[in-house]
């Protein structure tokens, strides 16, 4: 059984758990200046609790490909007050900050988050993983080429998975040997990765579970399903649903999306498929 620790409570992931997206960010690829005010962000929480999310992602730097740089003042000024406001609307709530920062992430854990979600798994600032160590809360390690303004032009791989594969056996070995036990992957989906790279990578995604290491897929509204589709994020639904299917077959522990009603579902129409011996 996989289970990860967030605040002394042991949660387990063999049946796979779905993580809501809250993106403080008036830039965000889908929702980006959705959630302005304190209010509509408690009514998000509240609807995606409701429906079944085990974990809510809260973002304030977006990482979509070119988007502006946000200061660490900005990003602690946009999280602060509002994972307060949270906990003391919905105490039992498990928060993840969406930070390569590890101050940000020190801050955010002192205020009362449980998880660290950090896209660059400690490559943007040599003092994350150290951080995480010692706050003691799980965390989420992304693959990803340069920053958020120049990971679209380094996509150039000589082998997508082998190269995935080593940088997460890297990754895995440091935060280890620092005392990080509870550890997620997220192979980046979108992360200086074209579209027939992110579908590459799904295909294979399976290949990503050693380590007795969970994964995370990300795959909610991207550019790969709507390009596919040839349509735009408010209309990948469906898409959505459909590769977060395929990602749950491939293993993912956890997914990661916009739209959480829809994602419970796939979660409990696998659930009893797998069941149903």
């Amino acid at each position: 059984m996989t289970t990860i620790n967030c605040k002394g409570h042991l949660i387990d992931l063999s049946i796979p758990k779905v993580m809501g997206i809250i993106n403080l960010t008036p830039d965000s690829f889908y929702d980006g200046g959705k959630y302005k005010k304190i209010d509509q962000v408690l009514s998000q929480v509240d609807q995606m609790l409701s429906d079944g999310a085990t974990f809510i992602d809260i973002g304030a730097y977006s990482s979509r490909p070119g988007a502006l740089d946000v200061s660490i003042e900005e990003e602690k000024k946009r999280l602060l007050p509002i994972i307060k406001k949270i906990l003391q609307t919905f105490p039992n709530s498990l928060l993840s900050i969406d930070t390569f920062r590890s101050e940000v992430a020190q801050q955010c854990v002192l205020a009362g988050a449980a998880i660290i979600n950090d896209i660059s798994a400690g490559s943007l600032d040599s003092q994350m993983m150290q951080t995480v160590a010692n706050l003691r809360v799980p965390y989420i390690m992304m693959h990803m080429k340069g920053t958020p303004q120049t990971m679209s032009s380094l996509n150039q791989y000589d082998d997508l998975l082998k190269d995935i594969q080593l940088y997460f056996a890297q990754k895995i070995s440091n935060a280890r040997a620092l005392g990080i036990h509870d550890l997620i992957i997220d192979p980046g989906f979108g992360f200086a990765k074209d579209v027939s790279q992110n579908f590459e990578l799904l295909q294979k995604m399976n290949l990503l579970s050693f380590q007795d290491v969970p994964l995370l897929a990300g795959l909610s509204r991207k550019s790969m399903i709507y390009k596919t589709l040839n349509t735009t994020p408010d209309f990948a639904l469906n898409g959505t649903s459909s590769l977060n299917t395929v990602a749950l077959l491939k293993g993912a522990s956890i997914l990661r999306v916009h739209d959480v009603k829809e994602v419970v579902e796939c979660v409990s129409l696998l659930t009893a498929l797998n069941s149903s011996h």
